[in-house]
């Protein structure tokens, strides 16, 4: 790192838990995030700010007015234009040493298995049911870590699923039924704009604690939020020994 990036990212180099061979393994990661909404917004801004190296932006909508509630990473006039572009434009603002990449589409089949193949991590911000399976199962063949966040109402989760690791759970050992005829999007039910941006940002920090292998992130365990109460509560998350995603992992694992 040359003198303005020690400059930058001192208050993190100053932790011990950090220190400069954190800051570096974050500059020479990659971080894919699907959702660029309640979720991903604040995710992507830490992210960056943080200085990890490459972002990969993954959706397909376009920015609406209601988004501006809680999507903070877009702005009034960016309504109208692709998520994807409008977060890039305000990411490349806040920390220009960054690489931003957008795919301005809703990720799934060989494209989502290619975008997952160049991750270090995946953070899953979406907001159906069908592509967080789908994301599940490509981070679990590829064994890259997945950090799972949702929000509606006052009432949020955020998971890690660290598929470097041979034990613990998937998305799938959660939710084993396909939940795409139930699902609840907040189109309909509305959020919490500060609930979104609280998990949001967790999952930034548990995302920059998997690249830098410092302190212990949620993986087996399941965070819930209720944002009316201020309670927060931790699980502990099994593995479903019926669950497909892991039973096709631990197979080609022997395998190989």
């Amino acid at each position: 790192m040359d003198d303005a990036q020690l400059t930058r990212y001192s208050r993190h180099i100053l932790l011990d838990e950090l220190g400069v061979e954190a800051q570096e393994a974050w500059q020479r990661a990659t971080v894919l995030i699907v959702g660029l909404g309640g979720l991903g917004s604040p995710a992507a801004l830490y992210l960056a700010s943080a200085g990890v190296g490459r972002l990969l932006l993954a959706d397909g909508d376009t920015v609406d007015a209601t988004n501006l509630q809680r999507q903070v990473v877009h702005r009034d006039a960016a309504v109208g234009r692709p998520k994807v572009e409008s977060a890039a434009d305000t990411l490349l603002a806040l920390n220009p040493g960054v690489a931003v990449e957008c795919i301005a589409e809703r990720l799934a089949g060989p494209a989502l298995q290619a975008a997952v193949a160049r991750a270090d991590v995946v953070l899953d911000c979406s907001d159906n049911f069908a592509t967080r399976y789908a994301l599940n199962a490509a981070c679990a063949a590829a064994g890259t870590p997945l950090v799972s966040g949702s929000g509606v109402g006052f009432d949020g989760q955020l998971a890690v699923f660290d598929f470097r690791r041979a034990d613990g759970p998937c998305y799938r050992c959660l939710f084993p039924e396909d939940l795409e005829s139930e699902e609840t999007r907040c189109a309909v039910m509305g959020v919490f704009a500060p609930l979104v941006g609280v998990v949001g940002t967790l999952q930034a920090g548990e995302a920059l604690k998997l690249v830098a292998g410092a302190g212990r992130t949620l993986h087996g365990r399941l965070l819930l939020v209720n944002a009316l109460s201020l309670e927060l509560r931790t699980l502990e998350l099994p593995a479903d020994p019926d669950c497909p995603v892991c039973r096709a992992r631990k197979s080609g694992a022997a395998s190989a």
